[in-house]
């Protein structure tokens, strides 16, 4: 069962913390954690470009000129690709690029790319964030964490204020223990911790 430290956010130190080992000690599966960013990612594209392939675009049902004696190149429509105005070759249509995971392997994933925050020593565990919704106050506590990369900030529901507060921090993100994600792991440095928010991360993917 990893131990790691337990911070107040002024930075001093509050003791330690005990994570559930099925959770915060998984062993580190890279493979799973790719395919599972590669299908979280594939899962944000709405799909929805679209262009007017040759056989679409209005216009060109004649031949601009006869085939020989005018000194042009030949042609066939106005609407050709090489014309202005003309159809898009390879034309990019509406599509679904889902992917679907199953809830194992993305269980799997989490605890993996969670675990290996713990073991690279990019997560800390602070009792609370209190702050009135000020960014300066925000700010003050990534400074006495000692953090200054992309830092995400998991919280739970009451934590409201916190979330205003670092809402214009341009390398802090927050998020609800419930809805983070391996994306949302992956895509930051450091990950912060409330003890509630660990709390009910442990309770939402303890074996």
């Amino acid at each position: 069962m990893p131990n790691v430290k337990l911070y107040k956010q002024t930075g001093e130190e509050a003791g330690t913390v005990s994570l559930d080992d099925a959770v915060f000690g998984a062993e580190l599966n890279t493979a799973v954690i790719h395919q599972v960013v590669v299908a979280q990612l594939a899962n944000k594209r709405q799909g929805t470009k679209s262009a007017l392939t040759r056989a679409e675009v209005s216009g060109g049902g004649r031949k601009p000129w006869r085939q020989k004696g005018t000194g042009n190149a030949r042609q066939g429509s106005i609407r050709a690709p090489q014309w202005k105005h003309g159809g898009i070759v390879f034309a990019p249509k509406p599509r679904d690029f889902s992917m679907k995971i199953n809830k194992k392997m993305k269980d799997v994933a989490f605890r993996s790319a969670i675990s290996s925050k713990v073991t690279d020593d990019q997560l800390k565990v602070v009792d609370e964030i209190k702050v009135e919704g000020k960014t300066k106050e925000m700010a003050a506590v990534m400074k006495a964490l000692g953090l200054d990369k992309r830092t995400l900030v998991v919280l739970t529901a009451g934590d409201e204020l916190a979330v205003r507060a670092a809402n214009n921090l341009e390398k802090v993100d927050t998020v609800k223990a419930e809805t983070v994600s391996v994306l949302d792991l992956m895509n930051h440095t450091d990950v912060v911790l409330t003890k509630a928010a660990a709390k009910q991360i442990e309770e939402a993917y303890k074996a």
